[in-house]
């Protein structure tokens, strides 16, 4: 009989045993494997995401002559008008490529929606333009002031950071920057 229960314990000891290893294995490997994996997708989304948003900045620029601060004007711009709609259309007349400024998603397609919100932390995108203000003096010849004229003016340089920390495209205090992005 002693040796039919200790048949058991062994057993049950192995059966222990595989269960520690299977545990060992997901925890020491598996679930690595999946975090760097989903890290690596919010990291490749985000980036296209910022880069559709450049475009959308271009376009809005060609359009009204300056960039925007407002994310949910953007995406209303570029659901709506139809000089984008030529732009995801048209084609190059000499080269015959598609003249389509934005990138496909990860998923194969492009939505404006999708600009809204980053796709780790659902928060919006920091969108920030510039804004510069002059002052012009005019004196008359006995050296009074007349008047002074301000002339402010909004929007020649943009900012796009991603909430999650995936990168920036522009500044707002450098025209060498203007559509650079960080990671490029």
């Amino acid at each position: 009989m002693a040796k039919s229960e200790s048949r058991y314990v062994h057993l049950i000891l192995y059966a222990i045993i595989v269960v520690l290893v299977f545990v060992l294995i997901k925890v020491a490997y598996l679930d690595p494997n999946e975090i760097l994996e989903q890290e690596k997708y919010y990291k490749k989304e985000s980036r296209f995401r910022m880069s559709n948003i450049r475009a959308g900045e271009r376009l809005w620029e060609a359009k009204y002559g300056r960039f925007t601060d407002n994310i949910d004007s953007l995406v209303l711009f570029l659901k709506n008008d139809p000089s984008v709609k030529k732009a995801i259309e048209g084609t190059d007349s000499i080269t015959h490529k598609s003249t389509n400024p934005f990138v496909l998603l990860t998923h194969g397609l492009f939505e404006p929606d999708s600009l809204l919100l980053s796709p780790k932390s659902r928060m919006k995108f920091v969108l920030q333009i510039d804004t510069t203000e002059t002052a012009d003096t005019i004196i008359d010849r006995r050296g009074r002031i007349i008047k002074i004229e301000k002339n402010v003016v909004k929007g020649t340089k943009y900012f796009v950071g991603c909430p999650d920390g995936y990168g920036t495209i522009g500044d707002v205090r450098s025209e060498a920057m203007k559509h650079t992005a960080s990671w490029e």
